[in-house]
């Protein structure tokens, strides 16, 4: 066990400095660029680590703040009427374990309305009547009576995966109650989910040994899910494609470099995307995804809805051959800058796609979170990206033109970061306690010209 740990060290060690791109040391923080007449005005919510959960207006005023709802790697969700629904109480991720947090709804006064102890939630959930999340016309999430989906780890034992203890996902559903109706285990799946004997070899011996948020638990965190939605309404299963059944689950594999559908009443994975994208012209195409987020199908009633979008991280992931970069074989696939793309998953094309080309960068690197991090698609066609290594939220034009940007001043107080794992914007009527705020542009100086002021003391 030690000697797995000493290896996952020195592989962090070994490829992690690509990452460390040069920053500026002094930049703006809160909204930076507001263009009122080409956003979709509303209200933003995030959360951060020891602060809780933040709603913004377009010009980044607190509207109102959570202290106790949201926590690292953990997304807070808007519900209609001014509530949050997201992770309350310890940090533990394990399904069950006394010290795993609780999956909870919170109403604008605090007051908890619904709560499921012990959830172990990680990375992502769902309330049933939408199935993603975000806003979209028409489907608003039950505040009473629906079924919850919840992603956790489960610590088990899978030889034929690895001789070492796996920290695995599963996918569970609950009741209104707090029964568990549904499950589903990642590792029982592995062999349909296209990975190389190769790469399964590697995986064996090095299935990214890592302790978990619960204490004294660790375990290989072999697939890393990091995304659990509902595939919802949608044209494909209108047509009679029954992989896009509005109850089978998407899900997203950060270190595997995978997406799949699973199929709800089968429990198989009916459609998947990686690892290997050199098997068909059209996957050469797509190019290979790289330590993915948020991989969801856009819901009936938004532009580009039945597609895919995917913020599609890139740093590094997978397990393969050894090469210069992994001498072990592990986080084999490196791409040093990030993309989101929209997947016509039945055609398996890219019918859009952003990156920092599109938004007028000349360097990739521009746009780059190797870690956490979403996209949203919103009404009005544009998208809402949360770059979140940075901190960086923002939403562009289908053409790539940036009409809002954020950037979160919340540091954590040890460590110089300002991570946020996840935006979502909502329209002003999901919260009747506040008044629509003004909507004054923001238009920020030409960078060439910008200087501090001398903020020399002058006696």
């Amino acid at each position: 066990m030690k000697k797995v740990l000493i290896v996952s060290a020195l592989l962090l060690v070994l490829t992690g400095a690509s990452t460390l791109w040069a920053f500026p040391s002094v930049y703006p923080h809160g909204t930076t660029i507001f263009k009122p007449d080409k956003a979709y005005n509303g209200y933003t919510l995030f959360c951060v680590d020891n602060f809780g959960s933040f709603l913004i207006d377009m010009r980044g005023n607190v509207v109102r703040q959570w202290k106790n709802v949201g926590t690292a790697d953990h997304p807070v969700k808007m519900m209609p009427g001014g509530h949050v629904m997201g992770a309350t109480g310890k940090e533990g991720r394990i399904i069950g374990h006394e010290d795993s947090n609780d999956l909870a709804i919170v109403d604008w006064d605090d007051k908890i309305i619904w709560t499921y102890a012990k959830a172990g939630m990680h990375h992502d959930f769902e309330r049933e009547g939408n199935p993603v999340g975000y806003y979209a016309p028409g489907l608003e999430p039950n505040m009473k009576g629906g079924k919850t989906m919840i992603l956790s780890n489960k610590v088990v034992k899978k030889p034929r995966i690895s001789d070492k203890p796996l920290l695995d996902d599963i996918i569970y559903i609950v009741d209104e109650q707090g029964k568990v109706i549904w499950e589903w285990l990642a590792s029982d799946h592995i062999e349909e989910m296209n990975i190389s004997i190769e790469a399964r070899n590697t995986m064996y011996r090095y299935p990214n040994y890592v302790m978990s948020r619960t204490p004294g638990m660790v375990g290989g965190d072999w697939i890393h899910l990091n995304t659990a939605s509902w595939v919802g309404p949608n044209k494909w299963y209108d047509q009679g494609d029954q992989r896009f059944h509005p109850d089978n689950i998407i899900y997203d594999g950060r270190q595997t470099n995978t997406t799949g559908i699973i199929d709800h009443k089968t429990g198989k994975i009916v459609w998947h995307l990686g690892p290997d994208f050199e098997s068909t012209k059209e996957l050469r195409e797509i190019g290979c995804t790289v330590g993915l987020h948020h991989a969801h199908v856009i819901p009936k009633g938004l532009p580009g809805e039945g597609n895919i979008l995917i913020f599609d991280n890139g740093g590094m992931a997978g397990f393969g051959a050894p090469n210069p970069t992994s001498p072990y074989g592990m986080n084999n696939t490196r791409r040093d800058y990030s993309r989101v793309i929209e997947i016509d998953p039945v055609a398996m094309k890219i019918v859009w796609d952003y990156d920092a080309n599109k938004g007028g960068n000349r360097d990739l690197c521009k746009f780059f979170s190797d870690y956490v991090s979403s996209a949203q698609r919103l009404p009005n066609g544009n998208t809402l990206i949360c770059e979140g290594s940075v901190g960086r939220l923002f939403e562009v034009t289908a053409k790539g033109e940036t009409v809002w940007e954020y950037i979160s001043p919340y540091y954590q107080p040890k460590e110089n970061f300002n991570m946020v794992y996840r935006a979502y914007r909502v329209p002003y009527d999901y919260v009747p306690q506040l008044k629509v705020p003004k909507e004054e542009p923001i238009i920020p100086p030409e960078n060439h010209t910008l200087r501090l002021k001398d903020l020399t003391t002058k006696k």
